[in-house]
């Protein structure tokens, strides 16, 4: 059975950061650095939840966490609510389970009158593109970088709505 939670539960940090942790250094390579990044800005953005600006839903199939995507809106007046932490466990890829989690995630944007959201990714996670560009992100800018401890051409999308 497949469930989408939209709350806290204990737990929650840990298991996208290890999705995020295991995927990362078995397909690209990246390290502790990369770990602690996500672990540590993943609770800084909770610790500051906001349920009017920002959201989190998790994805879980037989009560097994498999899959995130967050909505942040700090910074939606300015810049537009980022789309962060975005993964799916690869066994459950190709199923439509992503598309379920953008489709929340996109409607929340819509439902907080959101114009722009946008997200950092880098070239090569050809899945997730695939996805971004079929709900209609476009690539706006990108350029070389190194923060994981191997050069990569990092992206941003956006979506204005």
């Amino acid at each position: 059975m497949i469930k989408i939670l939209d709350i806290y539960f204990p737990g929650i940090i840990g298991f996208i950061t290890q999705l995020h942790a295991e995927y990362y250094s078995k397909n690209w390579d990246f390290g502790l650095y990369f770990e602690s990044k996500v672990a540590t800005e993943l609770s800084e953005f909770l610790n500051r939840f906001d349920p009017s600006r920002d959201g989190i839903w998790t994805l879980h199939v037989d009560d097994a966490f498999v899959g995130s995507i967050v909505i942040d809106g700090l910074n939606s007046d300015s810049e537009g609510a980022r789309l962060r932490w975005f993964i799916l466990d690869p066994k459950y890829q190709g199923r439509g389970m992503g598309n379920l989690l953008m489709e929340k995630a996109i409607l929340f944007c819509k439902d907080k009158g959101y114009r722009r959201v946008y997200l950092w990714t880098f070239e090569g996670l050809d899945a997730a593109r695939y996805l971004y560009e079929k709900f209609g992100f476009k690539l706006c800018k990108e350029h070389e970088d190194t923060q994981w401890g191997k050069k990569v051409t990092e992206e941003i999308f956006e979506l204005l709505l």
